[in-house]
């Protein structure tokens, strides 16, 4: 059997892009390209396309643009990992000095249909609850409960 091809979708804030080799982006691809995992940039105006879509998911088209929310925070969502290759990418990015990433995801079932921004706001929620950091935006639990699941 074929093995799946790995890929990253990254979105990565405005306010955080730099340029050049020194920046966490360039440190960041070069871990995946080492690691032979393709990268995908999303970028603001992607924040509305279903994460099916951008991972290139048969089934999955293009949505029309929309006003498109503020991202805030950096976001690493993995497809096609086993969780060998997860640890081993992690790792990988300690040892680059890939500063952390807080949100991060693999691409499930569920998620897949979800739009890219409903995820970060998933991500978002998870993060906070888990570091004690819960300072919920009213629009983000409006958001959370008309999600179904």
């Amino acid at each position: 059997m074929a093995a799946r091809k790995e890929m990253v979708l990254y979105y990565q804030p405005e306010k955080d892009r730099q340029s050049g080799n020194d920046t966490k982006a360039a440190k960041l691809k070069a871990v995946l390209v080492r690691m032979g995992i393709r990268i995908k940039n999303i970028s603001p105006e992607q924040v509305n396309q279903t994460v099916g879509y951008l991972a290139g998911f048969d089934g999955f088209e293009e949505k029309e643009q929309e006003n498109c929310p503020d991202v805030e925070e950096e976001i690493l969502v993995m497809k096609n990992f086993s969780n060998r290759r997860i640890d081993e990418l992690l790792l990988n990015l300690r040892r680059a000095g890939v500063p952390k990433i807080d949100l991060k995801a693999v691409i499930t079932d569920t998620n897949c249909k979800w739009k890219f921004y409903d995820l970060y706001l998933e991500l978002k929620k998870e993060h906070d609850t888990m570091s004690g950091t819960n300072e919920t935006d009213p629009k983000e639990t409006e958001a959370n409960e008309t999600d179904t699941v």
